[in-house]
């Protein structure tokens, strides 16, 4: 019987929780489990399992087909190595080539499937672009990477799916940039994502509206009459189930859920608040749109707990699940 492809998940940022958490994610790796290598430095990941107490032997491989061999009684590595000395919650933009490089590496490894797909670890994107690095996030960055497909951010968990059309935006700079093509855009990839990566052969769409009730005939804003209207007549025409634009205070609640299958969030908080209240802990960012499976914890790189002990790595072992599921339904 051949051995499952392996995930990979990436470094992060080296200064905040990532590497805890792949630590702590391997203790908690289940027999008969798909294994999953690090890309990331193996001296860093031994010394902080030192320092954490925690009892995680670390071991380098040379090739990702290394890791189901060695993942039952070991933390498999494929080593990026760390270009400077790393203190927990204090980001150094020297590290963020090193960062960079296990992301991209991913992508390559996926590309030759090589892995099943790619966990990345969050990043800090401030300590990226002091170093030079031009895109808002991860999801930009990897659609060029992946030769600029169209893609999409969605998070998601098991009771509640959201996909944010405008993303790393001000509340003013997002309402600016909301247009009748991004929400079409993003509906498109959302759909064709519910089907390739959930196994939803025929999604249903939910668009939220912009302004309290839904700009109550205009008298709250035109931007449903103007831009999201004719965005859902558009993704309808496509043959698409959608419904909208609704308004956002009566969209997540349990009985609203049942009749869609995502939402389409016209900003960020639109889409993140409600999921964080549902779930906080057990949220996954989901890059639909790409090639090959990338999921990341819903979460950021708590500077503020790095090196403490007191990260919960829930997040990322339920972003290492779901990159499982849907890597089966790929067929790896």
């Amino acid at each position: 019987m051949t051995a499952p492809l392996p995930l990979a998940v990436t470094m992060g940022e080296p200064a905040g929780v990532g590497g805890e958490l792949t630590l702590r994610a391997w203790q908690a790796r289940r027999g008969g489990g798909r294994p999953f290598l690090a890309l990331d430095d193996p001296e860093r990941l031994s010394a902080l399992a030192a320092r954490l107490g925690l009892t995680v032997p670390v071991r380098t491989i040379a090739r990702a087909a290394e890791a189901s061999g060695v993942f039952a009684g070991a933390l498999p590595v494929l080593p990026v190595r760390l270009r400077a000395a790393c203190r927990p919650g204090r980001p150094d933009p020297a590290n963020a080539p090193a960062t960079l490089e296990a992301i991209e590496m991913a992508v390559r490894l996926s590309q030759a499937r090589e892995i099943a797909g790619m966990v990345t670890n969050p990043i800090q994107k401030k300590t990226l672009q002091e170093a030079g690095f031009r895109h808002p996030g991860h999801t930009e960055f990897l659609a060029e990477l992946a030769g600029g497909k169209p893609v999409a951010m969605m998070l998601a968990c098991p009771e509640l799916r959201v996909v944010p059309v405008t993303i790393h935006l001000s509340l003013a700079e997002a309402v600016h940039a909301l247009t009748t093509e991004a929400i079409v855009a993003a509906g498109r990839v959302a759909a064709a994502g519910l089907t390739a990566l959930f196994g939803i052969a025929a999604p249903r769409l939910a668009v939220a509206a912009l302004n309290p009730h839904a700009g109550e005939q205009g008298t709250m804003g035109d931007e449903e009459t103007r831009i999201i209207r004719p965005a859902i007549e558009a993704l309808r025409r496509e043959g698409i189930a959608v419904e909208g634009p609704a308004p956002a205070d009566t969209l997540f609640h349990p009985a609203a859920r049942k009749r869609y299958d995502a939402a389409l969030c016209m900003y960020h908080d639109q889409a993140l608040i409600p999921i964080k209240t549902i779930d906080f802990t057990g949220g996954v960012n989901v890059t639909v749109g790409l090639p090959f499976v990338r999921t990341s914890p819903d979460h950021g790189t708590a500077l503020d707990i790095a090196g403490t002990g007191t990260a919960d790595p829930a997040s990322l072992i339920a972003a290492i699940d779901m990159a499982d599921d849907m890597a089966r339904r790929r067929g790896d």
